[in-house]
């Protein structure tokens, strides 16, 4: 958390000096102006879900899943007495899922299949309109039933005088995983579940084959008695962007991250069954480094077609590789009217450490049947209306109305599909 802080404020510190001369020269020609209410987003959305290859019953049984989200974001926007615009966003967001194999967490079939979520934002970007560069923080909280999660970022961009824009920015993600297990696996006597224990005495005191202790109750009745234990997850990620107008028609970015993840990485009530009968929860491996590279590039064809293409290819060390192809033609029918048909299409391969049901073996290190890690291809394909008149929508407020609708496929015979809808208040 130190060399995080002490990130930002360089960041920071870098950024009022680069300014500092522009804003002294021009100091006396801006008046400040108070933050006022610019913006009103509000997002709401449906998503459901089919499967047959649940992490939470060894990579089979049912992945049925729906989830109702809505996000709220005020944006605020100021100036300063030197020019400097100021813009702050605000948001909350509350989701609520229903997902049948959480019930099965317990053995006994009694945990609540239903979850909720709430994930309160807050950034603030202060920017130089006439140079167009710009620096800024932010700070979030992500709140469910099994974990906690904490994060902070920084980011500072800068565009050239041929039409490039450069962006850099850094984040931090502080995770508790509530170390929820299968009631058939808890590792230890129920009056001793508030003891932190590692992989190592899961491993040896857990597995129905090595005479582990049974437990009939579910998790719902320790976590009263605030007798679960958590563990840490870290994220840290550092992410660089390059976007460059070629011509009044075309544009282009290169997008490059890398990730680094510690801390427990998989989930305890994630049951994995091995090809000799016995059983254990999943165990991944403590660390884990991705790196993802994408491309972008948007074409405009007239004034009514634009053409947006996207690719990224994606590595990690623990075998994983995909690539994921994007294409979007959003279409004005009306000068207000808008219609925009998406595909994506995706293909990964497997880890080193999945393995479908019984199918691992009792001595590996590592293993999941969390299908999430074996090799899959995907198509995501739906369709966007936008409707933005210039004097609002009926005359009001409302701006901008946004309808997108998606249906989704996967080789492992999950399939799901969403429906958003997109206010935006001026």
């Amino acid at each position: 958390m130190k060399k995080i802080s002490l990130t930002l404020i360089g960041l920071y510190l870098l950024f009022v000096h680069g300014f500092s001369q522009v804003s002294e020269q021009y100091s006396n020609m801006f008046k400040a102006k108070r933050l006022k209410l610019e913006e009103i987003n509000l997002v709401t959305s449906y998503y459901t879900q089919d499967g047959n290859h649940s992490a939470v019953t060894g990579g089979i049984g049912s992945e049925k899943l729906t989830d109702y989200a809505n996000m709220l974001e005020l944006k605020l926007v100021g100036y300063n007495d030197k020019g400097l615009k100021h813009t702050f966003l605000a948001g909350i967001g509350i989701d609520h899922h229903t997902a049948a194999s959480q019930k099965w967490i317990s053995s006994t079939g009694a945990s609540s299949p239903e979850g909720t979520r709430v994930y309160p934002s807050l950034n603030w970007t202060v920017q130089n309109e006439d140079k167009g560069n710009e620096f800024g923080i932010g700070t979030y909280y992500s709140h469910e039933y099994n974990y906690k999660s904490y994060a902070i970022d920084a980011h500072v961009g800068f565009k050239n005088k041929s039409g490039g824009e450069f962006g850099f920015k850094t984040s931090a993600y502080f995770d508790q995983v509530l170390l929820i297990y299968p009631s058939e696996l808890i590792p230890t006597a129920t009056s001793q579940l508030n003891q932190s224990y590692s992989y190592e005495t899961i491993k040896t005191s857990a597995s129905r084959g090595s005479g582990g202790t049974i437990v009939t109750g579910s998790y719902e009745d320790e976590s009263k008695h605030n007798k679960i234990p958590s563990s840490p997850r870290n994220t840290y990620t550092s992410s660089l962007t390059f976007t460059q107008v070629i011509n009044k028609s075309a544009q282009a970015s290169i997008l490059l991250d890398v990730v680094k993840q510690d801390g427990w990485l998989g989930l305890p009530f994630h049951r994995v069954y091995f090809k000799d009968g016995t059983e254990n929860i999943e165990n991944l491996p403590h660390s884990r480094l991705k790196i993802p590279i994408g491309f972008r590039f948007n074409y405009f064809i007239g004034d009514n077609l634009i053409i947006r293409s996207y690719y990224r290819y994606y590595t990690d060390d623990w075998g994983l590789n995909s690539h994921t192809v994007n294409l979007e033609v959003p279409y004005k029918i009306t000068p207000f009217f808008s219609i925009s048909p998406f595909y994506r299409y995706y293909t990964q391969t497997a880890t080193k450490y999945f393995a479908p049901y019984k199918q691992h073996l009792a001595s590996e290190t590592f293993f999941t049947s969390n299908y999430s890690s074996a090799a899959f291809s995907s198509s995501f394909y739906g369709t966007g209306l936008r409707i933005a008149p210039p004097n609002g929508i009926g005359n009001t407020f409302l701006s901008t109305m946004e309808l997108r609708i998606g249906h989704y496929t996967q080789t492992t015979d999950l399939n799901s599909n969403v429906i958003s809808l997109h206010f935006t208040w001026k």
